[in-house]
């Protein structure tokens, strides 16, 4: 009785046997066993199959029924009886298969998702809004927001800053490497701040799409128009609040309001040819473009204001223009903006 239940106790502990891998394209253990016994004996039939697989000539004929409904055996023809495909080819297709499924599989998720959303805010409505307060919840909260964007994600940038932005940087980047669209409206205030244009530049080189406006209504973040987040801390009061808004029609008015602005706005840092710009007059077409004053331009290039309007009088006069305006539309049909 000691050494049965030993015995008992020793089996509970044995670890599972491995799955199979052809069980990821919906191959049975026994499917396979019967698909590999026609590899290796392609002339020997559903009877010898059954002796090599030790099971009753039914169960093989039911279970070779499956496997040329999956496309691993192919039907008799003049030439014989049932044929194995080609595993590479067979094999192939089946993983494209399960790849389709799986694509819309998950398309009927995100349908379902949104009914789940609506349902939940038409039971509570108190769930449209999150509201998030402190340092550490609002970076958490906004990694998870850029962790689950899978098309795009829009963004009004303007001061003030009220955290810093270097954790916003490598989530960004990493957005843009993950090849999702990342687009951004800047304030022209914001790229007075050295930081703030240097940082912009070079997520325009990794990709990001940014154009620049005079001011945007509002700070905000929206991905996939389906969330967002916005501050709720007044530019004077300091802190860190803000509200996460779940799918709703107030996240597609704000995806609205954002693609609107875009239009609107100016393209910031795009290529120009080669050798028609100097590097500082790239730099100057840049910065006038943002819209910038003068005196703020002036700092970012570190020269006097005299030198400064003496570089914009000299860009006017190879462009033939009469004034900054007729400068800026005349370098953007050059396609230096």
């Amino acid at each position: 009785m000691v050494n049965t239940a030993h015995e008992t106790a020793h089996a509970t502990t044995e670890p599972a046997p491995a799955a199979s891998p052809w069980s990821a394209v919906g191959v049975s253990a026994f499917d396979e066993l019967v698909y590999r016994s026609v590899l290796h004996q392609p002339d020997a039939g559903a009877a010898g199959w059954a002796l090599l697989t030790g099971a009753e000539p039914a169960r093989v004929r039911d279970s070779c029924n499956r496997l040329l409904a999956l496309g691993l055996l192919q039907p008799p023809d003049s030439m014989g009886g049932l044929r194995a495909v080609d595993p590479r080819v067979a094999i192939r297709a089946l993983i494209r298969r399960r790849e389709t499924e799986s694509e819309l599989l998950a398309a009927t998720a995100e349908e379902m998702v949104t009914a789940h959303e609506a349902g939940l805010l038409r039971e509570e409505p108190s769930r449209l809004v999150e509201v998030v307060s402190g340092e550490g919840a609002n970076a958490a909260r906004l990694e998870e927001l850029y962790a689950r964007a899978e098309h795009e994600v829009c963004v009004f940038d303007t001061p003030p800053y009220l955290a810093p932005r270097t954790p916003q940087l490598d989530l960004q980047s990493d957005l843009l490497s993950r090849g999702i669209i990342y687009r951004t409206v800047y304030a022209a205030t914001a790229l007075e701040d050295p930081d703030v244009l240097l940082h912009a530049w070079k997520m325009v080189e990794l990709g990001e799409q940014a154009r620049v406006m005079p001011s945007v209504p509002v700070k905000m973040l929206v991905v996939d128009g389906r969330r967002a987040m916005l501050p709720l801390t007044s530019s004077d009061a300091g802190g860190y609040c803000a509200a996460v808004v779940r799918h709703s029609a107030v996240t597609e008015a704000l995806q609205k309001l954002f693609d609107l602005a875009w239009q609107q706005a100016t393209p910031l840092g795009q290529p120009v040819g080669e050798g028609e710009l100097s590097e500082g007059e790239r730099t100057l077409t840049r910065l006038l473009a943002a819209g910038m004053k003068d005196e703020a331009v002036a700092r970012h290039l570190g020269v006097s204001l005299r030198t400064l309007r003496r570089r914009v009088s000299e860009l006017q006069d190879r462009l033939g223009a009469a004034s900054r305006f007729q400068l800026g539309a005349r370098a953007a049909q050059r396609g230096w903006l």
